[in-house]
């Protein structure tokens, strides 16, 4: 079996006589806070790179196949600098737990345990069974709901509009889109966008709904999109600033 063009036996010879083993491994860059790292073999690598997730921090160091952990270790530790600095503007992870609040349509909801296995939204807060170590399961499975419930009545509504059908609508925890839609009018959204103002919602499910007509970007295609939800760009530029935010949420 070949990977990348390199047999897989091959790679792992040279990531043993290298330093690493396996294809991946983690490293601690110390200081204060210790940074863990994810140090990575690509055979499809040409130079070292660093690179820092901008939805939860996580650090990745990749190496060529052939260049020895010591460099790719020297090459972190010169740049540690801009790392900790690009660290430190990057949002911090919200763990969900009793007592906490979260981002729900654009406002703060408090997580309480329940009697049982009650589940609900009530205002401003959410019931959810009172196990901790189920809560995040339980509040993905609340949060995707609300989101369906949400993104298919705005979908419904521009669809209408627009006297077009889409085929199917699903949920994906997606990082690179909010929302897309296919030729064949199968619509996808990110179920984050519940934790956004209503008006974002709103704006990215009439943004995949006008493709329906419109398979482009075109001055065509933004007029549809005008006509559906007027004052796209204010939504539009929310996303681009904040939108990195609605990542923080573990579940």
């Amino acid at each position: 079996m070949r990977r990348n063009g390199v047999p897989c036996h091959t790679c792992a010879r040279l990531s043993k006589r290298l330093g690493i083993k396996g294809r991946h491994m983690d490293h601690i860059l110390p200081g204060d806070p210790p940074v863990p790292v994810a140090l990575r073999r690509s055979a499809r690598a040409r130079r070292l790179s660093l690179r820092i997730s901008g939805t939860d921090g996580r650090v990745t160091l990749t190496l060529p196949l052939r260049t020895r952990l010591g460099d790719g270790l020297a090459f972190l530790q010169e740049r540690e600098g801009w790392l900790r600095g690009h660290l430190a503007r990057t949002p911090t992870v919200v763990v969900p737990a009793f007592g906490q609040p979260i981002p729900f349509e654009g406002r703060e909801i408090l997580l309480l345990p329940s009697e049982g296995r009650r589940v609900s939204l009530e205002g401003d807060r959410v019931l959810l069974p009172p196990d901790p170590d189920r809560l995040p399961a339980s509040l993905g499975a609340v949060l995707r709901s609300a989101a369906r419930d949400r993104i298919a009545a705005a979908c419904d509504r521009h669809a209408g509009a627009l006297g077009r059908r889409y085929r199917r609508l699903t949920l994906r925890d997606t990082r690179s889109r909010w929302g897309s839609c296919t030729a064949q009018g199968d619509l996808m959204f990110s179920w984050r966008l519940v934790l956004a103002p209503p008006q974002v919602l709103d704006y990215v499910a009439a943004h995949e709904v006008a493709h329906l007509a419109r398979m482009d970007h075109s001055p065509a295609f933004w007029s549809l999109v005008d006509g559906l939800c007027p004052g796209w760009e204010v939504q539009r530029d929310w996303l681009r600033s904040h939108g990195v935010s609605l990542h923080r949420l573990r579940v």
